[in-house]
């Protein structure tokens, strides 16, 4: 039987091993889900990037750039981090280099996993099925915000970590997966109220972007996996 942990924000990640084993990446408001809705619609690769200096060489090289910082676009950008931005129109058979205050930063800490994937509420099955199938135990990373404790996270990080438990291949003896889980439980039939208390919602409110979050926490969007090369993100075949 597998192991499933949680991991809280990237500061923490440095008390896991992840050696052997899959390696979630969870940013639900917003970079994974920006993600798996760039895959859905069609993006060739992702090439995510820590740093706003990163980001800035691989535009002037003619990239397609998506960078934000404290929730807005970056001026040399050409995309900031709405889901809704990335049609298939614009991201079909495209590479797009990303960069966010969180998500990217969390994607590329975790290299000494044996895998490294993407994980949303908008893919939720698919990845919760491909977890299962693998034999291997589960370290689900949550990005956070800045190093902190996210509720966005936490939640996805439940409702994966239960339902892996429940499938009866897994089992934890992780405080955060069981924290996690419970949290998920008070919230799960009554999201709109649990949503007002998560800081992000209102971060994104007040710079008028909070009109992705229904979207963000809509269960089973795509049955894509986004999987991390070191490199590049593409979809899982």
């Amino acid at each position: 039987m597998n192991t499933v942990e949680v991991c809280f924000s990237t500061e923490l990640f440095k008390c896991y091993d992840p050696k052997g084993k899959i390696v979630v990446v969870v940013d639900v408001l917003r970079a994974t889900s920006v993600i798996c809705t760039m895959m859905h619609n069609g993006v060739k690769e992702i090439i995510p990037v820590k740093t706003i200096e990163e980001a800035k060489e691989y535009k002037e090289k003619g990239y397609m750039v998506v960078a934000e910082r404290n929730g807005e676009k970056l001026d040399f950008a050409d995309f900031g981090n709405s889901p809704f931005l990335f049609t298939k129109e614009v991201v079909d058979g495209k590479t797009i280099v990303y960069s966010t205050t969180n998500g990217t930063n969390a994607i590329t800490v975790g290299n000494e996993a044996d895998e490294v994937v993407i994980g949303a509420f908008l893919n939720f099955t698919a990845l919760a099925n491909y977890l299962e199938k693998q034999g291997k135990d589960v370290l689900i990373l949550c990005s956070g915000w800045k190093g902190k404790f996210c509720i966005e996270d936490a939640l996805l990080a439940g409702a994966i970590s239960g339902n892996l438990i429940g499938s009866g291949f897994f089992y934890t003896k992780c405080d955060s997966v069981n924290a996690s889980i419970d949290m998920w439980a008070i919230a799960k039939d009554s999201m709109d109220t649990y949503i007002e208390k998560i800081a992000q919602k209102h971060r994104l409110k007040k710079l008028g972007l909070d009109d992705v979050i229904e979207y963000c926490f809509t269960h089973n969007l795509t049955s894509i996996i986004p999987m991390f090369n070191g490199l590049h993100i593409t979809p899982l075949v």
